[in-house]
């Protein structure tokens, strides 16, 4: 009996001890199955890629960690390439290259007929290491979502969609930066990818009444700083949407996009469903001749986006032949935009100089400068 005594306390730790293992091997495999559960998970949302965006290829010589989905390094540049305006998109890119040692990686939107003209031209010039990947919009995905004016079918630029499939272009990315291809950055682009996002909120973009758009005036084209100068108020399906008609507007031709939340939002989704509207009920405003992009995206993102710093964004550069701003502020602009009619390609641009330092000549001969410098175009 008094063996037994002495020998249960031993018993009793024994058994302690097999329960603290037992518990923790299973805590193991608990933590194991979840983190199996959180990739499953992460696949299941950047696997909707809609058709029509097919990837064509990437460089040989990008390293592995390019197509390595939990890089957190890596900042992704979306940015559209059509064949008439290819050398826009490789002056943009090129800016951006030279201007950041950050691991940038462009995603390069264009047309199949573009491909091997655009693989040539980075291939055969500086930009030679630079690191992409091209990717193919088939314009098919636009069917029934874009009213087409059969006078005017060479109008359509089905490019300009491609920002609203940003999952799809880059699917393992959980934050993107969207440019226009008339663009031309001054500065790291690392400090325009971390601009901060509120919670929520699946893109930041610059507000038109920022303090460096709201004092000019853009001639001809309606107001454009606000959504009575995109969205028909006379309908009743815009009406219902109870949106301020002077709310102030915002530019979609820089954004910085948080895909995660874009992809929980189905942004891309939303998006469809006011385009396809709009070919039912002729929903966007018609002062503003030609922006059938920017409607829709004012529509989803009604007071639910961040800003970027203005300065990242100093646009309307194209929309006269005239300079509207002094060379200092241009010298200190982080992030210069073109959008308008007169590109820094054509024959009369402002600050058409700054541009040309960042284009690099075409090695195939296809795309040639259309400037002219003339002593007119000098006293404007």
């Amino acid at each position: 009996s008094a063996y037994f005594n002495n020998l249960f306390p031993f018993k009793f730790s024994v058994n302690i001890s097999i329960l603290i293992v037992v518990v923790v091997i299973f805590l193991l495999v608990l933590h194991h199955n979840l983190l199996g559960l959180s990739d499953f998970l992460k696949r299941e949302l950047s696997d909707s890629s809609p058709l029509g965006l097919q990837p064509i290829d990437f460089i040989p010589a990008i390293p592995q960690r390019l197509t390595d989905e939990r890089n957190d390094e890596e900042i992704s540049v979306v940015i559209a390439a059509s064949d008439e305006r290819l050398g826009g998109a490789i002056a943009a890119m090129n800016s951006i290259y030279s201007n950041t040692r950050s691991n940038v990686v462009f995603h390069i939107v264009t047309l199949n007929d573009t491909v091997d003209h655009l693989r040539l031209w980075l291939s055969n010039t500086a930009l030679k290491n630079l690191k992409y990947r091209i990717l193919d919009f088939d314009p098919h995905v636009l069917e029934g979502k874009v009213q087409v004016d059969p006078t005017k079918a060479d109008t359509l630029k089905p490019l300009t969609f491609a920002r609203f499939y940003l999952p799809s272009l880059v699917p393992h990315a959980e934050k993107a930066i969207y440019v226009d291809d008339d663009i031309i950055v001054q500065d790291d682009i690392l400090e325009l990818y971390n601009t901060p996002l509120k919670r929520g909120h699946a893109a930041a973009f610059s507000d038109d009444c920022d303090s460096t758009t709201n004092k000019f005036a853009v001639h001809g084209a309606g107001n454009q700083y606000n959504y009575i100068g995109f969205l028909d108020y006379k309908k009743e399906t815009i009406r219902k949407l109870a949106m301020k008609a002077n709310t102030c507007s915002f530019n979609p031709g820089v954004f910085v996009a948080n895909l995660t939340e874009w992809k929980l939002q189905n942004i891309t989704k939303q998006l469809e469903k006011w385009m396809t509207l709009n070919v039912a009920e002729e929903l966007y405003s018609r002062t503003l001749a030609g922006s059938i992009t920017t409607p829709p995206l004012l529509i989803v993102f009604y007071k639910q986006h961040s800003s970027i710093d203005p300065m990242w964004n100093v646009r309307h550069l194209g929309s006269s032949a005239g300079k509207r701003y002094s060379p200092q502020f241009v010298k200190a602009a982080k992030l210069l935009h073109w959008n308008g009619h007169f590109k820094p390609w054509g024959r009369t641009a402002s600050y058409a100089e700054v541009w040309e330092k960042w284009y690099i000549p075409d090695p195939t001969g296809k795309f040639s400068l259309l400037r002219r410098h003339s002593k007119a175009y000098e006293a404007k």
